[in-house]
């Protein structure tokens, strides 16, 4: 299976939003979520937070309405930055939204106290050199005593788990169909998209890296990143069911000395 290695150019777009909406537009999922977050942090309402590679914003726009310093969100997509911006807009939010690569922000060093990385968007580089860049941005952009998060796949549970062939219903008219294989830490999957009323929506390729304990301690570390800790097979979901790469993740955070 040959993925494009731009795929995450094109992949997270209005489609993305249905194929995956049972994560990424759950509500009271990412409520969950930012209440973890809020915990293993221990944020205060004026720290200045990053949400690096966002999507449209859901862990900033909930961090908002909790009243928290309005947070910046950096995604690629300039379909998920305009619907943030308007979901933002419709709620009298104050959020920035930029469209950057993560692995150059073109921001400020030292500007953020917290950098969360959620929802498992880590890791699409299969060259290990360019998700190496993007934790370097990262240690970059924070403060000194700030902190990262990383929300990954458990890469435990998925070897245990990992179904080759899965499909649920998006909605009543749309069904998504993934094909998924494993080699090494790279994992590789097919993802039709079906309109039972419109036909073929699309087929594509994408591709994720896992990560041990083990490695992503040392990455973290040698890129100078001190105070690790990792809580591992979080299933998050209130429901019990295959929720593919979301199903099990792994909350680690680090601190820039």
């Amino acid at each position: 299976m040959k993925t494009d290695k731009d795929w995450w150019k094109h992949f997270f777009d209005h489609t993305y939003l249905l194929t995956d909406a049972r994560s990424v537009c759950d509500h009271s999922l990412t409520r969950t979520e930012v209440d973890l977050v809020e915990k293993i942090l221990r944020l205060k309402k004026d720290d200045r937070i990053l949400d690096l590679c966002g999507g449209y914003g859901r862990h900033s726009l909930e961090l908002a309405r909790r009243g928290y310093h309005p947070p910046t969100v950096v995604d690629f997509s300039n379909h998920m930055i305009k619907f943030g911006k308007k979901i933002a807009s419709e709620a009298g939010l104050e959020i920035k939204f930029l469209r950057r690569d993560a692995r150059d922000c073109k921001l400020r060093p030292n500007s953020f106290s917290a950098v969360l990385v959620m929802a498992n968007s880590f890791g699409y580089f299969e060259d290990e050199r360019d998700n190496r860049r993007i934790l370097k941005e990262a240690y970059r952009l924070l403060d000194k005593g700030g902190k990262l998060l990383l929300d990954l796949t458990d890469p435990e549970y998925l070897r245990r788990n990992l179904k080759p062939v899965s499909w649920h219903e998006a909605n009543d008219d749309v069904i998504v169909y993934r094909r998924r294989e494993l080699r090494g830490d790279l994992i590789k999957a097919r993802e039709i998209v079906i309109s039972r009323s419109r036909g073929l929506i699309r087929d594509g390729l994408y591709c994720e890296r896992l990560y041990d304990r083990g490695k992503i301690e040392r990455i973290l570390k040698d890129i100078g990143f001190r105070n690790l800790s990792i809580r591992r097979e979080l299933k998050l979901h209130k429901r019990k069911k295959d929720y593919g790469m979301m199903t099990a993740r792994v909350f680690t955070t680090a601190k820039k000395p």
